[in-house]
């Protein structure tokens, strides 16, 4: 062995007899200890990576599943008011398109069937320049997701994240 060769080599170039580094410091007739790390490596690397497959295949079934699943969005605007217009979120085919109404008079309602309901729509009922007072619902499925009331010349009364 000689000054430019890596220290703790063992093989015929270097010669019979010399020791590597490793050699030099384990006694003989006991085992190496066994290198930990790679076994966490692995286990800190595996986890998340199951873990985020199972997630994400079981957002994946739910969203399939309520996507099919048929609704009854109904919606309903009362109140004193002559002038209003309403605007509210209409699903078609698995489409959403925005519906506008302009009554005269009150109570109005208004109901859409669908399949792959999107959450997060909008019924705004705006006053018109006679104002009065105004309410609306939402009712999604026979239960009701949201209501709100205004009043006044121009208010608008906001019904969204069903």
């Amino acid at each position: 062995m000689n000054d430019t060769d890596p220290p703790g080599i063992v093989g015929d170039a270097y010669g019979p007899g010399v020791v590597g580094d490793r050699e030099r410091f384990t006694a003989p007739g006991t085992a190496r200890p066994r290198r930990w790390w790679p076994g966490v490596l692995l286990l800190a690397v595996l986890v998340p990576a199951v873990g985020g497959a199972v997630a994400v295949e079981w957002t994946a079934g739910v969203l399939a599943r309520e996507g099919a699943k048929p609704l009854r969005v109904t919606y309903e605007v009362t109140g004193t008011a002559r002038d209003v217009t309403v605007t509210y979120p209409a699903w078609q085919d698995g489409g959403l398109s925005t519906a506008r109404l302009t009554l005269r008079s009150l109570p109005w309602t208004g109901e859409v069937r669908t399949r792959g309901f999107m959450r997060g729509g909008s019924l705004a009922v705006t006053l018109g320049r006679s104002g009065g007072e105004v309410s609306c619902a939402v009712t999604v499925d026979d239960g009701t997701v949201r209501t709100a009331s205004a009043s006044g010349a121009f208010a608008t009364a906001t019904c969204d994240g069903f």
